[in-house]
């Protein structure tokens, strides 16, 4: 199974112009080395659920239309946070001479997840909706990984940070919910917005390093490590800002702190264990 990374989906939609151009130029050269008498060439698009197939489309169509010699309505792929959201076979045109389409397809994933730690790997990228596992074990999982690796020691920079420039001038921050940590399309976040959300990662990331490093267990231990999760569950709940006395704090504290981290907010990782290259070169 390829390696599960995630990124920023903002980032990724306006990502690297220069490489979402060497993309199509690849697509439009291979098929015309290999099928040089088709009128029209198909190119499908296939992958697991919500790992960016439709945005990767967008880019690629808006590039195309740009070298049409005619004018064309742009017609985008409709694009979502949860997995699903692509339900159809679409096509769009990005090439000429031949004529080139790329397809949208659905995501498809293997008949049967081989183990559980696949399948949580698979429910914290997004594809597997959260219904299916609960957003609450998924962050467990999240929360051990992270520990396990010592990630949190690596924020240590941050503790003591204090706001500066414009975050002094935001003494009366309103409340947020889940819908201000996604990107939006047609009206871009005012710096409330951002510092505010900042503030929240950066909260987030000082409160994990503290739990972390004065945790006198061992990571090891299952019992262990499930106490310190516990601990950093309770901690959140004030870094996130989620009222003492919400019914339902956990599965609250799961939720945003899951959408910062599907939203690149705490940096992209690589959920495998990459093999160490160094030990595979003769």
């Amino acid at each position: 199974m390829p390696y599960l990374q995630l990124y920023l989906l903002q980032d990724f939609l306006k990502c690297s112009q220069s490489f979402v151009t060497k993309l199509l130029d690849l697509v439009e050269l291979k098929p015309k080395e290999l099928i040089t008498k088709e009128p029209t060439l198909l190119v499908m698009v296939v992958g697991v659920p919500n790992v960016g197939k439709s945005a990767l489309i967008n880019s690629i169509h808006q590039i195309a239309l740009s070298r049409f010699p005619v004018q064309q309505k742009m017609k985008r792929a409709t694009v979502g946070p949860l997995p699903g959201v692509t339900q159809d076979i679409a096509g769009y045109k990005i090439a000429h001479q031949p004529t080139i389409y790329v397809l949208d397809t659905p995501g498809v994933l293997v008949p049967s997840i081989p183990d559980i730690e696949t399948g949580l790997k698979l429910a914290l990228a997004g594809s597997i909706k959260d219904s299916v596992v609960g957003e609450e074990r998924v962050v467990q999982y999240l929360l051990a990984v992270l520990n396990t690796r010592r990630t949190p020691l690596h924020w240590r920079h941050l503790i003591g940070r204090e706001s500066e420039g414009l975050h002094h001038e935001l003494d009366d921050k309103p409340e947020y919910n889940l819908k201000d940590l996604l990107p939006k399309r047609r009206k871009p976040p005012n710096k409330s917005d951002i510092f505010y959300i900042e503030d929240m990662v950066s909260e987030v990331q000082r409160t994990l390093y503290t739990t972390l490093s004065e945790f006198n267990g061992s990571l090891d231990d299952e019992d262990n490590l499930e106490t310190l999760i516990d601990q950093q569950f309770e901690a959140l709940q004030s870094a996130l800002k989620i009222p003492y006395k919400a019914s339902e704090a956990r599965t609250m504290v799961s939720k945003k702190f899951l959408t910062l981290f599907r939203t690149g907010k705490l940096g992209p990782y690589i959920l495998d264990d990459v093999p160490d290259a160094s030990n595979s070169v003769s």
